[in-house]
């Protein structure tokens, strides 16, 4: 169904880490700031996601790579909206 150079494959890439900080964080450490700041979690995993975005790019799976950034975009965009609440 995916080939290695996809973009739903890099879409499905981008939400697996966000997606592991926010169940550890909001299922086991519910209420917990860290560092006094609420939104930290995700902004690792976000990182750790511009670092495999790097690392395909560099391999040439440019595809997976905009999955990635998308779904890292959204998940930025929805940090913002319900963790900092601008």
């Amino acid at each position: 169904m995916f080939s290695k150079n996809s973009l739903p494959l890099g879409i499905l890439a981008g939400c697996i880490l966000p997606g592991i900080a926010w169940l550890i964080f909001e299922g086991m450490y519910k209420g917990t700031v860290i560092m006094n700041r609420p939104a930290m979690p995700y902004l690792i995993a976000i990182g750790l996601n511009l670092l495999l975005i790097r690392i395909l790019h560099s391999k040439g799976a440019e595809d997976t790579g905009r999955g990635i950034m998308l779904a890292s975009f959204i998940c930025m965009v929805l940090v913002v909206i319900f963790k900092i609440r601008l």
